[in-house]
């Protein structure tokens, strides 16, 4: 092989490896979201979430939230259901994703889960997966939408 070929394919293969060691985790921002909720630290879990409209879909009423405002309107709407509902200490575990599906700056991610909580001091457990919209903005991705889906809770063993 001439040394021109050679340092065009040395140069293709390091801007290639420099290209796939920057492109940022599609789960990040998952993962920011779920550990700020466990851990109570709403503002890193807000810093997941794109700018402009969010689309959230929980088990709990209203069900729905949309707008520029959506996550902030669940926190609030989860934490006044949790304190009407004797719901205490949720925590929510994830497993590694099930689906994962990059096209351009957008993403879809399936995310087995089980969240664990306290309903009136007893133990309760749900498994289910959330479902995530990203898209991949300046800051690297971010969450636009969600979905919980999970079966009905139950208590703990």
């Amino acid at each position: 092989m001439s040394k021109p070929r050679f340092a065009l394919l040395v140069s293709f293969m390091l801007a290639t490896s420099m290209l796939f060691a920057a492109t940022p985790d599609v789960t990040t921002p998952i993962h920011q979201f779920i550990d700020g909720f466990n851990v109570g630290d709403t503002k890193s879990g807000l810093a997941a979430y794109a700018a402009g409209d969010i689309t959230i879909v929980d088990e709990f009423a209203p069900h729905r939230w949309e707008g520029a405002h959506a996550a902030q309107d669940w926190a609030s709407d989860y934490d006044k259901h949790a304190q009407a509902s004797g719901i205490s200490d949720g925590i929510v575990k994830y497993r590694t994703p099930t689906r994962t599906e990059i096209e351009g700056d957008v993403a879809y991610v399936i995310l087995p889960t089980t969240y664990l909580y306290k309903e009136h001091g007893a133990a309760m457990i749900e498994q289910g997966q959330m479902t995530f919209v990203l898209h991949n903005e300046q800051g690297g991705w971010k969450i636009r939408a969600w979905t919980w889906s999970g079966e009905k809770p139950h208590a703990a063993k």
